[in-house]
């Protein structure tokens, strides 16, 4: 993907709106694995935030690829229990602030952008990568969007998938120690769901 390509509000949308879907799909997988180490309701929590972003973001799309991130994330905040509403919250409307008023931004942008939300989601959470949380996965996707959009995806995938031999250090699974291990972190799954979504929509 060429990195002076512009992305308009539109592709946002389409974006989070694959998201959606994704987060619908597999919602009953993110919530298996958080019975295992977390409260049993990220899957559902997080299938009815995106279902309330979709929502926002048709009735009154945003002109901007920044307005939409940022709609979305105080979207989020105000419909998701628990801790994922406060951290994808944050996420998106720290990378939507980031990207400022342009109208098109280009994936060297994009990827700035996230670096920015991502540290965000770091700052609140007071975690870093190894602590077996969404992190694990943003944090290399971040990075590696700066490559390309399929780097960013599989970044993100890998990065969950390394969570798994964790202990959880932060969140709700560091209070079980030792038995946090050996369970995929649901954070991380759905931050790979997101990244994955992206690269989906670029890929289109």
């Amino acid at each position: 993907m060429d990195t002076l390509e512009q992305f308009d509000a539109e592709f946002f949308r389409r974006w989070l709106g694959a998201a959606a879907a994704a987060v619908h799909r597999e919602a009953d997988r993110l919530t298996e694995l958080d019975s295992a180490i977390g409260d049993a309701d990220h899957g559902a929590n997080l299938k009815r935030g995106f279902a309330a972003v979709t929502e926002v973001l048709d009735k009154e799309p945003p002109a901007t690829p920044g307005a939409v991130l940022v709609l979305a994330g105080r979207q989020l905040i105000s419909t998701v229990g628990g801790a994922s509403g406060p951290l994808y919250g944050t996420l998106l409307r720290r990378t939507g602030k980031a990207l400022g008023e342009a109208g098109t931004v280009t994936r060297q942008d994009l990827a700035a952008a996230l670096a920015t939300g991502v540290a965000a989601v770091g700052q609140l959470g007071g975690a870093q990568v190894g602590d077996k949380t969404m992190l694990d996965a943003l944090v290399p996707a971040a990075e590696a969007l700066g490559t390309s959009f399929a780097a960013a995806r599989d970044a993100a995938e890998a990065g969950a998938l390394a969570t798994v031999p964790l202990r959880a250090r932060k969140g709700r699974a560091s209070y079980l120690g030792e038995r946090s291990v050996g369970h995929q972190d649901p954070g991380a799954t759905s931050s790979a769901l997101l990244i994955a979504a992206l690269a989906e929509v670029a890929a289109a």
